[in-house]
């Protein structure tokens, strides 16, 4: 089955401890909800996006790291589930209730090659026969 990124959006200011336990609560519910389901394959938070390092490459070879994201936003993802999904309308099904529980946007994006178990390598990982 495909896999697909449900990217969970939070304002620049976003702070953790704001979060009250009535959505505390729903995302928990929502967590045993898939994994019950035996579609959730991982969840996480993330730090705040100030606390990011972004790295780019420059001509001569070296890489610069800088502080902060990577693009300046007024969002910046918070945290992400990787599901296992039939086909896109059950992702986007999952990732309403994300939405509810959550209380914020979220972003639903296929991830067409990877290394997760039943997931399809890239073609030039493939092991021919």
């Amino acid at each position: 089955m495909p896999h697909y990124l449900v990217a969970i959006q939070h304002p620049v200011n976003f702070d953790p401890s704001t979060v009250d336990e009535a959505t505390a609560h729903d995302i928990n519910v929502l967590n045993d909800e898939l994994e019950d389901a035996g579609a959730r394959i991982f969840a996480g938070g993330l730090s705040a996006a100030s606390q990011a390092k972004s790295l780019r490459p420059q001509p001569n070879g070296e890489v610069l790291i800088t502080d902060g994201p990577y693009l300046e936003a007024k969002e910046h993802v918070g945290g992400f589930t990787i599901l296992e999904a039939a086909d896109m309308d059950e992702a986007l099904a999952w990732a309403r209730k994300g939405a509810i529980a959550c209380r914020t946007p979220v972003e639903v994006r296929e991830i067409p090659y990877s290394n997760l178990p039943n997931g399809t390598p890239h073609p030039s990982r493939q092991r021919k026969p």
